[in-house]
């Protein structure tokens, strides 16, 4: 019986290891001065961590965690989702107002109107700092 325990721990060590050389996503995300971190496609696998660099250490231990308990469990195992082929364009409609607003302040600015938007939504999704406010302005 013990010869058998151990080919299904090594046949799951392996899978384990297949499992980790595929290209899952890692979602890092900051919260209140630690970070959080997950592997979407595999649902329930996160963890935190105080740095970004020790966040990536830690999600790569929940995930051959994961991945171990699922195969030992019989579960399926969901494959990376496949990269998207960003374009980098989108239309966008706005009303009238809005468009004229968005032109005078990139004016303002001294920059393209296309960007000011660009910029503008890296701030909504991505904080960077507003180069007015580092000068005192």
């Amino acid at each position: 019986m013990a010869k058998r325990d151990k080919m299904i721990t090594t046949d799951v060590e392996r899978k384990v290891e297949h499992y980790l050389a595929l290209p899952y996503h890692i979602e890092l995300i900051p919260d209140d001065g630690e970070w959080v971190v997950a592997i979407p496609e595999l649902r329930g696998c996160l963890s935190q961590a105080e740095t970004p660099d020790e966040a990536i250490k830690v999600i790569r231990e929940a995930q051959r965690l994961w991945l171990q308990v699922a195969l030992e469990d019989g579960r399926p195992i969901p494959a990376p989702r496949p990269d998207e082929d960003y374009s980098g364009r989108f239309n966008v409609r706005v009303p009238k107002r809005l468009h004229r607003d968005l032109v005078r302040a990139a004016a303002a600015e001294g920059v393209s109107l296309n960007l000011f938007v660009a910029t503008a939504l890296a701030r909504a999704v991505s904080p960077i700092p507003d180069r007015r406010t580092d000068d005192g302005a």
